[in-house]
C-alpha cells in the first residue's frame, strides 16, 4: 500500500472519543492549527469541547471521518474499538490513516490493521502512557505498531501531544508494549505499597524516608508522584483501578496465548479486585496501600 505524503498543518483531523484523555488530546490538535472535528457518544461532552477549543463537532462517526486525512480514536475496550473503528473504516477515504490510542488487545489491532489495508487506509495501534496529566500537558508517551511509512507520516501530528512517540514493530506491537508498561506499573505500585505499609508499622517517618530513598536505586515515577498521597490515603484522582484491571486482563490473556509466566501480575490483579470490592474501583492505582492499612 502506498500512502500519499501530505503537508500536515493543513490536515483535516477527526477525533473519536472525548474521555479524560481524548478531550485534551483533541484540544492540543485544534490549538496547533489542525482542522479538528470531534465525535463523542455523549453530545454534551462534544459541545463542551467545541465551546472550549472552537473546533467542530459531528453528530455521527460517519460524518466526522468522511473528509478526514487522519482519524484518531480513544475509547474504552475491545468491543468499543471494534464498534467505532468499523464505522470509521467504512466511511474513511482511501489514503487516510486511522490511529487507535485506546489500550486494547493486540488481536483487535491486527484485525483492524488487516481491514484498513484492504481499504487502502493506513492504521497504527498507538496506546499512550502518562495519564490524564500527560494528556493535559501534552507530555504523553506513545507506543506504536504499524509500518514505518505510516508512522513517519503521522508522527508530526502525534508530536503535538506527545513527549515521545516510537514505532516498535508491526501492527499489534504498540499494544504489546503497553501491556509491558502495565505489568511494570502493577509490580512497582505493589512494592511501593508494601514498603510504605512496612514503614508505618515500624513507626518510621515515611515522608522523610521517601525523601531519602527516592534519591537512590528505589526511585520510580510512582514513588515520586504517588508516595505522599498514598501516605495521606488520597486516591480520588489518577488512573482508575477499574481501567487497570481491564488492562491487566488483556496482558494476562496475551500471556496465556504466548506462553509467558506472569505470577506477580496475576497476584496484583487480584489485589486490585480486593480494592474494587471495598468500593475503590474509581480510585487511583496507588490505592493498593488501602488493602494493607
Amino acid at each position: 500500500m502506498h500512502l500519499k505524503r501530505k503537508k500536515m498543518k493543513s490536515t483535516n483531523v477527526a477525533f473519536l472519543g472525548l474521555g479524560v484523555m481524548g478531550f485534551p488530546m483533541a484540544g492540543h490538535l485544534q490549538k496547533a492549527g489542525f482542522n479538528v472535528t470531534v465525535y463523542n457518544r455523549t453530545q454534551e461532552k462534544a459541545q463542551r469541547w467545541q465551546d472550549t477549543y472552537k473546533g467542530a463537532q459531528a453528530a455521527t462517526i460517519e460524518s466526522a471521518v468522511s473528509h478526514a486525512d487522519v482519524v484518531f480514536m480513544c475509547v474504552g475496550n475491545d468491543n468499543d474499538v471494534l464498534a467505532v473503528a468499523t464505522k470509521a473504516l467504512d466511511n474513511m477515504k482511501a489514503d487516510a490513516v486511522l490511529v487507535d490510542h485506546t489500550t486494547a488487545s493486540a488481536t483487535v489491532a491486527r484485525q483492524l490493521g488487516s481491514e484498513a489495508k484492504q481499504r487502502n487506509i493506513g492504521f497504527l495501534d498507538a496506546p499512550v502512557s502518562g495519564g490524564e496529566a500527560g494528556a493535559v500537558n501534552g507530555q504523553l508517551t506513545i507506543m506504536v505498531g504499524g509500518t514505518d511509512e505510516v508512522f513517519n507520516r503521522i508522527k508530526p501530528v502525534m508530536d503535538v501531544y506527545a513527549r515521545h512517540s516510537q514505532r516498535l514493530g508491526p501492527t499489534g506491537s504498540g499494544q504489546l508494549a503497553k501491556m509491558m508498561n502495565q505489568i511494570c506499573i502493577a509490580g512497582i505500585v505493589q512494592g511501593l505499597a508494601e514498603a510504605l505499609h512496612f514503614g508505618q508499622q515500624a513507626g518510621l517517618d515515611c515522608d522523610a524516608v521517601i525523601e531519602v530513598i527516592s534519591k537512590g536505586a528505589a526511585q520510580s515515577w510512582q514513588m515520586e508522584n504517588r508516595a505522599l498521597t498514598m501516605l495521606k490515603g488520597e486516591y480520588e484522582f489518577g488512573f482508575a483501578v477499574d481501567w487497570m484491571r481491564k488492562d491487566l486482563a488483556i496482558a494476562l490473556d496475551e500471556a496465556r496465548r504466548n506462553g509467558s509466566t506472569l505470577p506477580l501480575t496475576a497476584l496484583v490483579d487480584q489485589f486490585y479486585a480486593d480494592v474494587q470490592k471495598s468500593g475503590g474501583g474509581r480510585w487511583d492505582t496507588s490505592s493498593l496501600l488501602s488493602r494493607l492499612s
